[in-house]
């Protein structure tokens, strides 16, 4: 007989995963990438009309207007 019916003393081998670690290196570019895509857009749905516009014409006022009056940003 190749087994025993008695279990072995011996502890198995761990097998939960290490945590897992990331280092701020590796973060830290997307979350400055994050943070200038979500200030740009945020201008661009709430800022982007009168004195403050970067474009001229209504185009990017009327490409955003929807998304201004959802998050509650007033356009008129």
């Amino acid at each position: 007989m190749a087994q025993s019916a008695i279990p072995s003393a011996t502890p198995s081998p761990r097998t939960d995963p290490a945590p897992l670690r990331v280092p701020v290196r590796e973060i830290l570019p997307w979350a400055v990438f994050a943070a200038v895509l979500g200030a740009v857009l945020i201008y661009f749905v709430g800022a982007e009309q009168g004195a403050t516009s970067l474009f001229g014409g209504t185009w990017v006022h009327e490409f955003t207007h929807d998304g201004r009056h959802l998050l509650g940003f007033p356009c008129h």
